[in-house]
């Protein structure tokens, strides 16, 4: 089974939805054979870091409304965090255009670690406050999944990816994608938002059954169809 799931770092709901959705996949009688993909998507491609700026304040402009306001839905998100064990610091929290960070994601699923990538990231810009922006920052946090520093900053000082992570984008418009988290089963069934964990856990099991039912239908001979012929 194949899960792509389209997100962005500075998405509050993804980390929590990536949360719920593992609590699914732990009680789930066939993890081993779901194939987990991480898609990109950015919120705000054309995001500048303003020096000075809490995330309050960036989060009240794009809302419309005051920094307080805007800290006041940080912190009931916050709460919700909680609630699956997360430690979201918004307060310390940096604000970062998100292109470079994506770029590492689809260079470390080359080596087979976008998964640890992509928690990493999401814990260095929630809870510690890392400027996950900054290129050296992400050599460091990719040195911690296990990728080797030298590539990352090769990759970093090129425009490796940035196709991939426009490709993403295309594609998470293609399959009605209009926000993140936005998990895709089998390119068959989606799921959009940080939705209870029950919910991810009857999709798994839906899609699971109907692997079944398909390995069925194509095996060997024995059978006879609506139009009479007989194998």
């Amino acid at each position: 089974m194949k899960v792509e799931i389209w997100s962005d770092i500075v998405c509050p709901f993804c980390y929590i939805g990536k949360r719920k959705f593992e609590k699914a996949l732990e009680n789930f009688d066939a993890k081993e054979q779901v194939e987990i993909v991480w898609r990109s998507f950015q919120l705000d491609p054309e995001m500048e870091s303003v020096p000075g700026q809490s995330v309050h304040e960036y989060l009240g402009k794009r809302k419309g409304v005051t920094a307080k306001e805007g800290k006041q839905m940080n912190d009931s998100i916050t709460g919700m965090a909680k609630e699956v064990g997360l430690e979201y610091n918004f307060d310390q929290a940096i604000i970062s255009n998100t292109l470079n960070a994506h770029r590492l994601l689809h260079f470390a699923k080359t080596k087979g670690v976008q998964n640890e990538m992509k928690e990493r990231l999401f814990k260095a810009y929630y809870t510690e406050g890392k400027n996950i922006g900054e290129s050296e920052t992400l050599v460091l946090l990719g040195e911690e999944v296990g990728l080797v520093a030298d590539d990352i900053r090769t990759v970093l000082q090129s425009d490796a990816y940035t196709a991939e992570v426009r490709q993403d984008q295309y594609e998470a418009n293609q399959v009605g994608a209009r926000g993140v988290p936005f998990f895709v089963f089998n390119n068959t069934y989606a799921v959009s938002g940080a939705q209870p964990t029950d919910v991810f856990a009857q999709v798994l099991d839906k899609v699971r059954q109907e692997e079944k039912l398909v390995a069925l239908s194509t095996q060997g001979e024995g059978f006879c169809n609506v139009d009479g012929v007989c194998n």
